[in-house]
């Protein structure tokens, strides 16, 4: 009975939102109608309310371990922790789909009650915001229900969820991801509201600036906790793979990174306007696009939710429909938006305007890469894989492009342009230090690999611009916008710690019988397998590992593990990781051979603590943005 109130809400809350939707279309092209703003305002209010309501109610049916319900039969059980109970609610499709209509609801009633109803866009951005979120109810209760039913009596226990979900850090990191995804909701909706009124003197962009950064913190945290997650529980080592569904996600953050920029120079110098238009559009158009190919299953990959054409149909045909009437508008108001103030050559929006180019250029090349495949094989039946050559040699000028722009920014002004004689004198030092630099890498590593290169110099770039401006604004004793250095640090540190890591890291796979040890080379001088040893958990068997590492004279204990879990029947390997602030010591154990021996993969990687610390860097540049008190 309580999984039939739950729907109920959900249902409800497409009857008023629809209702919402009727009244705004009837009283939108006639201005003034305060009594229908407030009528449509509190039935969407209250619509939002139904559905937080019934998300509660599917929390309580987990905890309480309701197995009648089929989503829940399969995605939980009682012998779980009821963290993890809550957590399997978005382990799948129907679950996720459910928390993401919940993000979506919480930032539109979070921004409609935020604008006054003075506001003159609250209208067209409510109207917007109700379209998008009655589609997707729509979708979940037509093609998903998770409130469906094993009738007549559902089952006694639950099948589990998947192991592997089974760890904190990704049971956070779906609605981190989720909530920077749907945030640019706000900055679509009102981009479009504000399109459509026609007004286009009004300075919109403060309006949604503060919400676009805190969705991009979202994503990047998201984003971040993922690959953190994949480098230490998947056990192959890595931190990034190119995978579609991993891919889907950075096309959003590329523009989402392009957009804040924009905003900077829109709202400071009333250029570009047309450019952050068009990429808060592509935020959101690209998220749709994601959720898209993660739930149509029309690719393989270890992230993908479902394999159901008719949910593909759906989001692609619904994804489409909103897209087209965003881009409709924006197409036919861009005559109108042709500002009379145009972009100083040499200024800081000229190298803004050249590196939203370049991010357009890596959002295609990776729309490209995801999409190829899907396309030849809907052609001819060939299946083709196009993996990491293909990106990093792509990505390698384009990060040393963008990386000079930025370098050269740092000391531009806005709309005014630089000599090339005062341009050569300020970013020459920049260019022999990072040569130097790169030399003394070199040298010291003896390791060669031009792309590795490109990245390391690109980074360096950044990294070594920011730190003299902020040498000289010291001196100078001169304005240093705080939380642009912090982040544009952070970014630096990031293409640096990743080529390092590219050229440094080394992997060894090792066959021992227990007792046995072996030589791997001058830095590790030992491994030695000590023992092996069985172990019966709550809900799963482990066979643990002890191992001695003798790395530099000094002694590692890794204990990796294998996992059977008892509900699924399914094999987990857990990775043991001996970590330093330069380099990680990372062992993970195989099978068991034929002949008794185990086959163990021991990868060292360099750097890797460096990644997830230059994307705090990121977020934490733009928390002090959003916060900042300018000191000069």
């Amino acid at each position: 009975m309580i999984g039939e109130i739950a729907h109920f809400l959900s249902i409800a809350s497409v009857m008023i939102l629809t209702l919402v939707l009727i009244i705004n279309i009837i009283f939108s092209f006639s201005p003034g109608h305060s009594n229908q703003l407030i009528l449509s305002y509190r039935l969407f209010n209250q619509a939002c309310f139904l559905i937080f309501l019934s998300f509660g109610v599917y929390i309580y049916l987990a905890i309480t371990d309701d197995f009648s319900i089929s989503y829940i039969a399969n995605h939980s059980n009682s012998q779980l922790p009821i963290f993890y109970k809550i957590t399997s609610i978005w382990s799948a499709h129907e679950g996720s789909m459910f928390l993401w209509i919940v993000f979506l609801t919480l930032w539109s009633i979070l921004f409609v009650n935020y604008l006054s109803f003075e506001h003159p866009l609250k209208k067209g951005t409510m109207l917007m915001l109700t379209l998008i979120i009655l589609g997707f109810l729509l979708f979940l209760l037509v093609t998903s229900n998770p409130f469906e039913r094993i009738l007549p009596f559902g089952v006694i226990e639950g099948a589990d969820i998947n192991p592997v979900l089974q760890d904190p850090a990704l049971a956070i990191h779906p609605p981190l991801l989720y909530l920077g995804y749907v945030g640019f909701v706000i900055s679509f909706s009102f981009i479009t509201a504000y399109l459509f009124s026609g007004n286009l003197s009004y300075p919109w962009e403060k309006d949604i600036k503060n919400w676009s950064f805190v969705a991009w913190i979202f994503l990047t945290v998201g984003i971040t906790l993922g690959s953190w997650w994949a480098y230490y529980e998947l056990g192959w080592g890595g931190y990034w793979f190119w995978d579609p569904v991993e891919n889907v996600a950075l096309m959003p953050w590329l523009a989402a990174t392009a957009f804040m920029h924009s905003l900077f120079a829109s709202s400071k110098s009333n250029v570009l306007k047309a450019w952050t238009l068009f990429l808060g559009i592509l935020i959101f158009a690209l998220s749709l696009f994601g959720a898209f190919i993660v739930r149509s299953g029309i690719i393989d990959s270890v992230h993908s939710f479902a394999n159901d054409p008719q949910r593909g149909l759906y989001l692609l045909g619904f994804s489409g429909f909103i897209t087209f009437i965003s881009l409709g508008i924006f197409a036919y108001r861009l005559p109108s938006m042709q500002s009379s103030k145009l972009i100083v050559t040499g200024s800081k929006e000229s190298f803004l305007s050249m590196n939203n180019i370049l991010m357009l250029t890596a959002i295609f090349s990776i729309f490209l890469g995801v999409t190829y495949p899907l396309i030849l094989e809907s052609l001819n039946g060939e299946k083709v894989s196009i993996g990491s050559p293909y990106y990093n040699t792509i990505f390698s000028p384009l990060i040393l492009l963008t990386s000079i722009f930025i370098m050269i920014s740092v000391e531009a002004l806005w709309q005014r342009g630089m000599q090339a004689k005062t341009l050569f004198f300020a970013v020459a030092p920049t260019f022999l230090l990072a040569a130097l630099a790169l030399y003394l890498i070199w040298y010291f590593v003896e390791i060669f690999s031009l792309l590795a290169y490109v990245g390391i110099y690109s980074g360096l770039l950044i990294i070594i611009s920011y730190f003299l401006k902020a040498a000289l604004t010291i001196k100078n004793k001169s304005y240093l916008n705080k939380g642009s250095f912090v982040a544009h640090l952070g970014l630096g540190l990031l293409f640096f710690s990743v080529s390092m890591n590219s050229i440094l890291s080394y992997q060894k796979n090792i066959n021992l019988f227990p007792g046995d040890q072996q030589f791997i080379n001058e830095s590790i001088e030992e491994f030695n397998f000590l023992d092996l040893q069985n172990i019966k958990a709550s809900n799963h068997d482990i066979v643990l590992a002890k191992i001695l590492i003798l790395q530099n004279g000094k002694s590692i204990y890794l204990n990796p593990e294998k996992r059977k879990y008892f509900a699924r029947g399914q094999i987990t390997s857990e990775t043991a990781i001996h970590a330093t602030p330069l380099k990680d010591t990372y062992l993970t154990i195989g099978d068991q051979l034929e002949n008794g021996s185990w086959t163990f993969s021991l990868q060292i990687n360099y750097f890797v603590k460096w990644i997830w610390f230059s994307s705090a860097l990121m977020v934490l540049g733009i928390l002090m943005t959003i916060f900042k008190k300018k000191i000069r």
